[in-house]
Order: C-alpha cells, then sequence, then structure tokens
C-alpha cells in the first residue's frame, strides 16, 4: 500500500503522544482498583485490595464523599488498558516499519537489469510506467485568447499567469507530472479545465488544482465558488482530489505556501 509507511509513522507519533499522557497520569495513583456493582438504580463502589498479586473481589464501600477516590480509581484503570494497548501497538508498528517499505514489489523489478527485466511480466506496472502512459493520452488545452500575455514555465509550457508559472516550476522542481488545464467533465455543470491535473501514487485517481487568482472581483469569484461546489457535486472533494489556493490583488501566492500544500497533500 502507497503511504502506509508514512501512515504507520504518524500513527505511532499518535501513540508516543497518549503514552505520554497516561504515563503522566499514572504517577501518583491511589493503590488499590475499583468495583462497581448496582443495587436496583443505584450504583455501589467497592475499594478493593491485592492479595497475592491478584485483586480480592470483597473491599471497602466508598462513601458519596469518596467520589475523588472513586473518580481516581476508574480513571487508574482506563488509563492501565489504554497504556497497555499503546504499548502493545507501538511495538507491532515498529516491527513493521522497520521491515516493510511502500514500494518493495516495485523494487523487485526495478532492480533487476533490463535483459532480465525483458524476460519476465511484473505483477503491477512501476509507477513510472503508470505515469507514462498517463502522459501519453492526447487531450486539447484551452486555447489562449489574442492579446494573452506569453508566459512560460521551466518545462517550456505556456501558462496563463505568473502565479501558475510559479505553480508549475514547483513541480517541476519537485519532479511532480502535471497535465496542463486537461479538459474535465462536471456533471451539471459543463466542461472546466484544472489548472493542473495531478496523478496520485496514493490512490491512482487523479487530483485537480485550482488556482484562483482574482477572488477581490466579485463576478470571479462568484464563478470560482460555483465552480468549486460542481466539483463538489460530482464526488470531488476539497482536500482529497482537489486541491485549492486562492489570491487577492494584494495578497499574492507564493512558494512556501505551494510546497506546504504538495507536501501536505501530494508527498
Amino acid at each position: 500500500m502507497i503511504g502506509l509507511q508514512k501512515y504507520l509513522t504518524e500513527e505511532a507519533e499518535r501513540l508516543r503522544k497518549i503514552k505520554q499522557v497516561v504515563d503522566k497520569r499514572l504517577i501518583n495513583t491511589p493503590v488499590g482498583n475499583l468495583r462497581i456493582t448496582t443495587s436496583g438504580k443505584h450504583a455501589q463502589y467497592m475499594h478493593c485490595m491485592k492479595d497475592n498479586g491478584i485483586y480480592k473481589k470483597q473491599g471497602k464501600y466508598l462513601k458519596k464523599e469518596d467520589i475523588s477516590l472513586v473518580k481516581a480509581l476508574a480513571q487508574k484503570t482506563y488509563d492501565q488498558k489504554i497504556k497497555r494497548l499503546v504499548e502493545k501497538r507501538l511495538k507491532q508498528i515498529q516491527t513493521i516499519i522497520m521491515d516493510y517499505s511502500d514500494n518493495e514489489i516495485e523494487n523487485i523489478y526495478i532492480k533487476m537489469i533490463s535483459t532480465r527485466q525483458n524476460l519476465v511480466n511484473p505483477v503491477e506496472k512501476t509507477w513510472d510506467q503508470v505515469v507514462s502512459d498517463w502522459k501519453s493520452i492526447p487531450y486539447l488545452e484551452k486555447e489562449f485568447r489574442e492579446g494573452t500575455p506569453e508566459i512560460y514555465t521551466k518545462k517550456g509550457e505556456r501558462v496563463r499567469s505568473k502565479s501558475e508559472k510559479l505553480i508549475a516550476d514547483t513541480f517541476y522542481d519537485m519532479g511532480i507530472e502535471y497535465k496542463y488545464e486537461c479538459p474535465l467533465e462536471l456533471k451539471g455543470y459543463g466542461t472546466v479545465y484544472p489548472d493542473f491535473t495531478i496523478l496520485s501514487k496514493k490512490t491512482g485517481k487523479e487530483i485537480y488544482w485550482e488556482h484562483d487568482g482574482r477572488m477581490d472581483d466579485t463576478q470571479y469569484s462568484e464563478q470560482a465558488v460555483k465552480k468549486i461546489n460542481s466539483y463538489i457535486s460530482n464526488g470531488i472533494f476539497p482536500g482529497y482530489r482537489l486541491i485549492l489556493t486562492f489570491e487577492t490583488t494584494k495578497v499574492v501566492l507564493n512558494d512556501r505556501i505551494i510546497k506546504i500544500m504538495i507536501d501536505n497533500y501530494l508527498m
């Protein structure tokens, strides 16, 4: 599974933070265990102690004024269970991380010499092959109106704005393949031309990047919102398969924001 190693690393960090919380809470806990019984609709709390390493079933009944002790004993039991589970999962995750690679199946084929590669049929295409096939699918880009400024990316591709050039050049520098203004049909809206279409290595699905650069223009912003809503109506949700960046006359896009978006959604 692509991205599993990153997910496991993040999950391990989450569990370590949980362990820090319960470890701290378990430092000064009361001795004994809490047993809860019921009498009619009323709960009765019993403070039980160990006998030969095993908690007794019978203990001292606690009164209403002992509620702070009741809560402390209940919290202790909960925290102890959380601690045992977290420690167990952390060991399992660390074992997997040490022995697992997202690209381990692909690497078996990649590490073969070309002569041997030509003799075998891989169970899956390499990512480079998948991207190459995807890139080879022809499409008609949106035409440029006469008089539109000529702005070119590092890849030699013409784009419509300096901000689109900045995004495209960041993709180029980071080795991210994309399609510029590849047409997409949105039901209930019609054909749109996402600024950039990227193939997700994690999911194998296309991700669309829309940059709305004149959000202080009322007519432009209304049209942008309408288009975003059409993406959503077609099951393409921001933060999953739709990346959005914005600009106004006074607030412009910068490469730092672009890199943060790429790291969060595409890497």
